[in-house]
């Protein structure tokens, strides 16, 4: 008799253990595939309590059982993943224990300003820690890769290294026929190219353009710089006012002749190669021509001319 109960408490742990273990392997309860973060730092033990939360599993203390005894000593890894609708504890586990990580990436354009650029990090889900406005300029327009809780300051100093490392390369390339004097020059410059075209074509020769007014003292009167001091980078939304194309404020280079007391944006590394090397040009004037580019000119004449033809295009289209 005394046999007999022993076999049956075998055959019950038994049984106890295959019900333990078969589970580990079999199809989770995991309603739909979903986004899920592990942090820096995490233990198995609080990302099952994650999955748990998440349902994904059923019960963290068995997952941790079943993870510690079946599932190797690899720690689980800090990053973004996707976990499949379904997916059995063992493919969770294989999952975050082998980095098959979703990369993350913030892209910052070309001429994106400052406080654009913060409030692009600060909405970065992943990130953490504040971080003030970085400062005008000072940022590479790029695209760059981020890490799950990695601190924006962090962050923020990638891409300013970025910058002063494309500055250093691009200075030491320089043609004698640029205008600017030092590196912090050429960003103020080229942030007025950025922002004054889309076009790639059109780059050097509003860089040449600049470069000859610069040369001559004649003021650059840029547009852009009118806006920044009223906006801080951010779009204006509505006509330029005659007030503020009288305002003297070390920005406006209506007002003003030579280069504003700084960058208006962040340019990007093809708008400081052309200030660098600016075409070789006599032009003095653009205006737009309707197509997104520019039509330029050397004389006041043949420029007021240009002007007149986008007035009457502009009436047309019904844009004046």
């Amino acid at each position: 008799m005394r046999r007999r109960g022993s076999l049956f408490v075998l055959v019950a742990a038994v049984a106890a253990l295959l019900w333990l273990f078969a589970s580990w392997s079999l199809p989770g309860p995991g309603p739909r595939d979903q986004d899920f973060v592990v942090p820096r730092g995490a233990s198995l033990s609080s990302v099952a309590d994650q999955l748990e939360t998440a349902g994904a599993i059923r019960s963290a203390t068995l997952f941790r059982l079943r993870a510690q005894v079946l599932g190797g000593a690899a720690p689980v890894k800090a990053g973004h993943f996707v976990l499949p609708k379904g997916a059995s504890e063992r493919t969770l586990l294989d999952l975050l224990q082998g980095g098959k990580v979703l990369r993350r990436f913030v892209t910052i354009p070309e001429g994106m300003a400052s406080i654009l650029v913060y409030e692009r990090l600060m909405a970065t889900p992943g990130l953490e820690g504040d971080i003030p406005v970085p400062a005008e300029g000072s940022i590479l327009p790029d695209t760059y890769e981020v890490g799950v809780g990695e601190n924006r300051a962090a962050v923020v100093a990638r891409m300013q290294a970025a910058m002063n490392a494309t500055l250093e390369e691009l200075w030491a390339k320089r043609s004698p026929a640029t205008f600017v004097k030092t590196p912090q020059e050429a960003v103020i410059l080229a942030a007025i190219v950025e922002k004054e075209t889309g076009k790639a074509e059109e780059r050097r020769l509003i860089a040449g353009l600049y470069t000859n007014r610069l040369r001559i003292g004649m003021r650059l009167q840029a547009d852009p710089t009118v806006i920044y001091p009223v906006t801080k980078g951010k779009p204006l939304g509505r006509r330029i006012l005659k007030s503020e194309l009288r305002a003297k404020n070390g920005y406006n280079t209506y007002a003003m002749a030579g280069l504003p007391v700084g960058p208006i944006t962040n340019p990007g590394r093809a708008s400081i190669e052309a200030v660098l090397n600016p075409a070789s040009t006599k032009d003095l004037f653009f205006v737009a021509d309707g197509t997104g580019g520019h039509v330029f000119a050397q004389t006041l004449a043949e420029h007021n001319a240009n002007v007149a033809r986008w007035y009457k295009l502009r009436r047309e289209r019904g844009e004046m």
